[in-house]
């Protein structure tokens, strides 16, 4: 090396620096804390000031929730109560009013003999509905998943067995007519699925069921649907409407996109004539005017009528919801489908509608939840959801003045139902998206 270049070298290593542990700062918690909540000072102080809130919440809400009192029969045994053992100052929520009127909060006017049925149908439910939720659950169990409607109406309801058997042969037929037709045109085979089952109901289901209930009469006592309240009933219109409002939702959304006007057509007219309206004017509509279009006499039950209203609300907005997962699909998706010979129903079961319901996950699962919440509802047309339980029970004198708790109570509630099915859609979404890749 020349005198030149070692008077520009000022300084040059041989040995390897020794490794250093990073500034706290940079690692754990202080990290996190820094990146995520003091990354700026507006952020500080949105933090800060948060804290607070949650702070104050806390110091208010906090003491009157853990001096709660469970064990009193009216709201003035509660206040008697709360001032000899802490003090007349002292806050305390009587809880009490959810543990003296747990029953009715839960079940309505359910007997109360037969508080079990609701209970065994919603396990069976669970159990119905998990082959569904969780593919790695043995396939031979969706033959009990097919079973779980009927088994959940005979617990719930009740009456003669034969009656939910006569209506699950109508699914047969339809079944059996599908795999009849559709070999020879998918169409023809679709519309007789349909068709057959209905005409199967309005015309056979009666018959059969008579005959049989006269031959062996087995079943269980027969509840009617006033007797339905409390989270029973939320619950039980809830779980039906979702069911029922998927495979609707997706008919609707694949007859908005036909080539065939008079299909298309009346599929725009539902869906927006249904979303145009809120669905407490169908509430009402169900409750106060659908009598006015059928025969006299007729006895259409209003649970029923509840049901199949909200479902039709709820298939309204899933089907937008589902329009938009197979409007975001490639269109090299669908030249795929035709390059490989499907017609339009193969293309749709087997390349289409799997990835467009993959992307419309969150929506459909939004949808879902918002149907759940709006169960409470039907308290404007007489039914006695949980909210509606409330007014009930505060106009009695011994809970006369109680507000907190009950409201608390039912919000806990409808929590954990709609964030068991917020974690779910999350759970799906990441499944989904590691088996693509």
């Amino acid at each position: 090396m020349s005198d030149t270049q070692a008077q520009t070298v000022a300084y040059v290593r041989d040995t390897m620096v020794d490794a250093q542990t990073p500034p706290i700062t940079e690692v754990g918690v202080i990290k996190w804390l820094r990146e995520n909540l003091f990354s700026s000072p507006l952020n500080a102080i949105l933090t800060i000031a948060s804290l607070y809130l949650v702070y104050w919440v806390i110091a208010h809400v906090g003491p009157w929730m853990i001096n709660g009192i469970w064990v009193a029969d009216s709201l003035t045994e509660c206040r008697e109560i709360r001032n000899a053992t802490l003090g007349a100052d002292v806050p305390a929520a009587c809880f009490a009013v959810i543990t003296e009127r747990w029953p009715q909060l839960m079940f309505g006017f359910y007997p109360s003999d037969a508080y079990w049925r609701p209970v065994v149908a919603l396990l069976v439910f669970f159990v119905g509905i998990a082959p569904v939720l969780f593919d790695k659950l043995p396939r031979s169990l969706l033959i009990g998943t097919l079973l779980t409607p009927f088994v959940m109406y005979l617990l719930l309801w009740g009456g003669s067995i034969w009656g939910p058997f006569a209506v699950g042969l109508g699914f047969v037929a339809g079944y059996f007519t599908f795999r009849f037709l559709n070999p020879i045109n998918s169409l023809m085979g679709t519309i007789g699925a349909i068709i057959v089952p209905i005409l199967f109901w309005f015309f056979l289901t009666g018959p059969i069921a008579s005959t049989l209930t006269a031959t062996a009469p087995i079943g269980l006592p027969f509840i009617e649907s006033k007797d339905f309240g409390g989270f029973t009933l939320s619950v039980v219109i809830g779980i039906a409407a979702i069911i029922l409002s998927l495979p609707l939702g997706i008919l609707l959304a694949l007859g908005r996109q036909s080539d065939l006007p008079i299909i298309k057509y009346s599929a725009v007219v539902f869906i927006e004539v249904i979303r145009g309206v809120p669905l407490i004017v169908w509430l009402f509509t169900a409750s106060l005017l659908l009598n006015y279009f059928l025969p006299p006499g007729t006895n259409f039950d209003l649970m029923l009528r509840v049901i199949i209203m909200v479902t039709l609300f709820s298939a309204a907005y899933i089907a937008e919801v589902i329009r938009g997962g197979l409007a975001a699909l490639p269109k090299g998706q669908y030249e795929a489908a035709d390059a490989l010979g499907l017609d339009y129903w193969k293309s749709m079961q087997l390349i289409i509608l799997p990835q467009a319901l993959k992307i419309s996950i969150p929506g459909i699962v939004n949808t879902f939840i918002g149907l759940f919440k709006d169960t409470t509802l039907v308290v404007f047309i007489g039914l006695l959801d949980p909210v509606g339980l409330t007014n009930a029970i505060r106009a009695s004198t011994d809970w006369n003045g109680i507000y907190w708790e009950l409201f608390l109570f039912i919000g806990i509630m409808f929590f954990i139902f709609c964030y068991s099915m917020g974690r779910y859609s999350l759970y799906l979404e990441k499944k989904l998206q590691r088996e693509h890749r």
